[in-house]
């Protein structure tokens, strides 16, 4: 796991206040060497994004240096003790951001109203990844995308996927819920996208190294 990570529901036993701050502190003080190996992939992804653009579980804030100015902003981040250090990096940037109380499963945004939603290493973590898919069809426009750079299960059989699978109540209880061997790009598959594409890549983390990044799109 890595400081970026952001989960957009914490588990029962990550829930009391305490916890909640010192996971925003270590989320706040970054991953440079995280940020170089995937920085060109955010560049990438994020580059031609426009309109009304909405993440879930922003964090503190690590891809809104990624972002056009020029887009309107909505972060979904549960975590209060987060908000103060995305407003900070937003007025560092430049940008007008609208950060809102949220979960994944329940995001505050209309029906067809986003142009975009982006999640980075936020899926291992939501209690329901199938109803989290939902709600991101849900809120997309017709024709919208879904942008994502997420760790996940390393191949069945392998014994890198036997440790994840080991280690999985410690990552759920120390990472606020991750879940290292979730094997997400199925899910995303059978989410009812128009499209979904992606490729699996390695990061330079122990234990969730593999990833994916691509673009889900919404049917018109």
């Amino acid at each position: 796991m890595t400081v970026e990570k952001s989960s957009i529901e914490s588990q029962p036993q990550a829930g009391t206040g305490w916890y909640k701050q010192v996971f925003a502190w270590l989320m706040a003080q970054g991953s440079p060497s995280y940020e170089r190996a995937v920085g060109e992939r955010k560049q990438a992804l994020f580059n031609n994004i426009h309109g009304d653009v909405l993440e879930i579980g922003p964090g503190t804030g690590p891809n809104l240096s990624y972002y056009p100015k020029d887009i309107h902003w909505i972060g979904i981040e549960p975590n209060p003790y987060m908000h103060s250090y995305l407003k900070k990096e937003a007025e560092k940037l430049g940008l007008n951001i609208d950060v809102r109380i949220g979960t994944a499963e329940r995001i505050d945004a209309e029906n067809n109203s986003i142009d975009a939603v982006v999640s980075t290493l936020v899926l291992c973590s939501v209690p329901n990844l199938s109803a989290t898919l939902q709600e991101i069809l849900r809120v997309l426009k017709p024709g919208g995308r879904f942008l994502f750079i997420e760790h996940v299960a390393a191949p069945q059989g392998t014994f890198l996927r036997q440790i994840q699978t080991a280690i999985k109540p410690i990552c759920k209880l120390i990472g606020d819920g991750c879940n290292p061997d979730r094997e997400t790009w199925v899910a995303l598959e059978n989410a009812g996208f128009e499209s979904v594409n992606y490729q699996h890549f390695e990061a330079p983390v122990p234990l969730v190294s593999p990833h994916i990044a691509g673009v889900a799109i919404k049917k018109l």
